[in-house]
């Protein structure tokens, strides 16, 4: 049976008058990964520091384990949390090798207990060889898991990490962020990461929160925040894609100048009712046989697929993810048909 480890009830805080993070609610479950999603200054970072000690709350609670840790009037310091921090910059201590680095919270253990310990997470992390190396020696990658190390060095209860992989390259941290994922799973960690890279979300978190000035919009699996979005923000900031004016016919379809869709109709609506549609890159499918054009106007290689911006005869502008053979000019009309599994439609007046 799953337990709650961490839980967030109604956090508030802020820097004198300005509210960052206001009415936060969450709660995690041992052994899960998960993710505060959203853009620069939403308030994600502050509400990790939150939940870390560094910072108090105002108003609500933070509980670990059922335990009150925060809230206006009660206060645990963070070396009391037993909960474990990767910095963005790493933090790691220049002066110390690798493994006096994962060593250095350890003063608890006995030197024979330190050393195993220190050894166990120097395989864990796959860094046997570079043991007695510095961190000025070491490439992003390797500093990153020197990191991650230290902080499950005391074997947290919890674990959090503040965008760990923003200094690496695109290809290392697509890499690195699967295996992280695989650590943290293997040592049965639970953790809540810190990012505005949805692609890094997507391949470490279990569940995710997108959030937007001060608050969780959706908690939700990566499929569900993609496919059935609560609002027009969490529409918009996850993945691509673009509203089209739509008309409800009935219960279970929609209009749209592309066809007609079928399936669940996430907001109540009258028939005849006024709708934007929500239309992936995905949802639109290349088919030469199609009697519906559409003129290519854009196109963005990506290896296997391109990604074509694509014109209707309205003026309309619409994505579609293309097999790469498809290798289509700038100005070429081209058949394409309407393949959606799921409707996400607002109402028009929905700002």
């Amino acid at each position: 049976m799953s337990t709650v480890l961490l839980q967030l009830n109604n956090v508030r805080h802020a820097y004198g008058e300005q509210v960052v993070i206001h009415d936060l609610s969450l709660a995690l479950q041992k052994g899960t990964i998960g993710c505060l999603l959203g853009p620069s200054g939403c308030g994600k970072t502050t509400a990790l520091r939150c939940i870390a000690g560094f910072e108090p709350v105002s108003a609500g609670e933070i509980l670990l384990n059922g335990v009150c840790v925060s809230s206006a009037d009660f206060f645990v310091p963070p070396e009391q949390r037993r909960i474990g921090m990767v910095f963005q910059d790493y933090a790691l201590f220049p002066h110390l090798d690798v493994s006096a680095n994962i060593g250095f919270g350890l003063h608890r253990l006995t030197r024979a207990e330190c050393a195993s310990r220190v050894d166990e997470l120097l395989q864990v992390v796959q860094l046997t060889n570079v043991s007695k190396k510095y961190p000025h020696e070491l490439s992003g990658g390797q500093q990153q898991r020197v990191a991650l190390a230290r902080a499950l060095a005391p074997k947290p209860e919890l674990l959090l990490l503040d965008e760990p992989f923003s200094n690496l390259d695109v290809s290392l941290r697509e890499r690195l962020s699967m295996e992280v994922r695989e650590i943290l799973k293997d040592q049965g960690i639970t953790a809540i990461l810190v990012t505005h890279d949805q692609a890094e979300a997507f391949a470490i978190a279990d569940e995710i929160g997108v959030m937007h000035q001060g608050e969780i919009q959706q908690w939700d699996t990566a499929f569900n925040l993609y496919h059935r979005p609560v609002n027009r923000f969490v529409a918009n900031f996850v993945g691509q894609g673009v509203f089209l004016p739509g008309r409800i016919i009935n219960a279970r379809q929609v209009e749209i100048e592309l066809g007609i869709l079928t399936g669940e109709i996430p907001q109540p609506c009258d028939s005849g009712c006024k709708v934007d549609v929500l239309v992936r890159p995905d949802d639109i499918v290349h088919d030469d046989a199609s009697p519906l054009q559409a003129t290519v106007i854009h196109k963005a290689f990506r290896g296997a697929e391109i990604l074509y911006t694509l014109c209707l005869a309205d003026g309309a502008k619409v994505l579609s993810l293309v097999p790469s053979h498809h290798n289509h000019v700038i100005g070429e009309k081209i058949g394409i048909k309407l393949e959606a599994d799921h409707i996400v439609a607002f109402h028009q007046s929905t700002q």
